[in-house]
């Protein structure tokens, strides 16, 4: 293989696939990543067998061929020669030679054959969305998968399609994320489960822009088709929860209040609660105010909000970080929060809309 390239390119590629390796890996080759040079097109790809990504470059190649770089050093080192033109010449040893300006390297490398091939995915079966759409889907339900693996399916996401729109949903037990975003076009309506660390790369490499991204689903895999970039993720297998049963359609308690004071007044609150370490605050609702308070050992906080209250007055308590990450993660200037009673779960959505629902777990209240 001898081929030339830009070292921005590279760098930039390089930096990309690498988000799909593992630091956890028992197989020392899925710390590499393979690089193919054909048709003055370099490939590069990287994969921990359950995420895949793959990018291709502009190159001069003078000798087609392919080899695996070890992904760690390769990407540090072009990070200082992104002004630089690249020469890579792989000789018979299985050595990567790199030349730039009068200095050179070299670098053993790993045999491709060794390496996992990349998913072909040539299905038919697609939807269409926005970049910007698809980032804010994730970034908006991401959040609130679980985190052990008590119950390995709640580590995903569930993305329900059909031909006008796309539902995200995560839960872990102790709260719920539902997000809705339009689609362009869709010829398919599926139900899939995608891992969540696939989706934080996702969204980590997705554009915030109205460009149009098609994505496409194939038996167990979903691959994300950003034209010189592809992404792919494997499924996981087996039954999401009933969502649905869990929310409710009728509340006796309905508030409607700024985002930005609320969440102001959760952080200062949440102070407190954090140096009980029990995250606990109390919300006290009654006619145009809900009074957040903490308690802690080394002292108390009272937070006074103004809101527009519907129903009946209430006295419940939360874990704040639920209620923080549920208002960080959109942009509302007021939000409308829906109760029941102190031990039911309430329901955070927009004050206008249907774009999300976030439904939280109560704590029970010792008096």
């Amino acid at each position: 293989m001898h081929i030339i390239c830009e070292g921005l390119d590279l760098c930039e590629a390089v930096l990309k696939v690498s988000k799909a390796i593992s630091s956890r890996v028992a197989n020392p080759i899925l710390e590499g990543i393979k690089i193919v040079a054909e048709d003055n097109t370099l490939t590069l790809s990287a994969t921990d067998t359950e995420l895949a990504i793959e990018k291709k470059i502009k190159a001069e190649v003078k000798i087609e061929g392919e080899t695996v770089v070890p992904g760690k050093f390769f990407g540090e080192f072009l990070k200082k020669l992104t002004n630089e033109s690249i020469e890579l010449v792989l000789n018979e040893k299985n050595q990567l030679t790199i030349r730039y300006t009068d200095s050179e390297s070299v670098v053993a490398c790993y045999s491709s054959l060794e390496y996992p091939g990349f998913t072909k995915i040539d299905s038919e079966e697609y939807f269409a969305i926005a970049k910007k759409d698809l980032k804010n889907l994730i970034l908006k339900s991401n959040f609130a998968v679980a985190l052990d693996d008590s119950r390995p399916i709640l580590k995903g996401v569930l993305l329900e399609v059909d031909d006008k729109e796309i539902r995200a949903v995560a839960l872990d037990g102790f709260r719920l994320a539902l997000v809705k975003k339009p689609l362009t076009s869709s010829n398919i309506s599926i139900s899939v489960i995608v891992p969540s660390k696939s989706l934080n790369e996702i969204s980590r490499i997705l554009e915030d822009n109205d460009e149009i991204i098609n994505i496409y689903i194939q038996k167990n895999y979903l691959m994300v088709d950003l034209g010189d970039t592809k992404i792919i993720t494997k499924l996981l297998d087996g039954d999401f929860l009933n969502y649905r049963q869990i929310i409710s359609n009728n509340y006796e308690t309905v508030i409607t209040i700024n985002k930005e004071q609320f969440e102001d007044s959760l952080e200062r609150a949440s102070l407190l609660s954090r140096v009980g370490q029990n995250n606990l605050v109390k919300f006290e609702i009654k006619e145009k105010n809900l009074t957040i308070t903490s308690n802690s050992e080394i002292g108390n906080i009272r937070e006074n909000v103004n809101v527009v209250l519907k129903g009946k007055d209430l006295n419940i308590a939360f874990n704040a970080r639920y209620f923080m990450e549920a208002l960080r993660a959109n942009a509302n200037e007021f939000v409308k929060i829906s109760f029941n009673n102190s031990a039911n779960p309430c329901v955070v959505t927009p004050h206008e809309g249907e774009e999300f629902l976030y439904l939280i777990l109560p704590v029970r209240m010792i008096n």
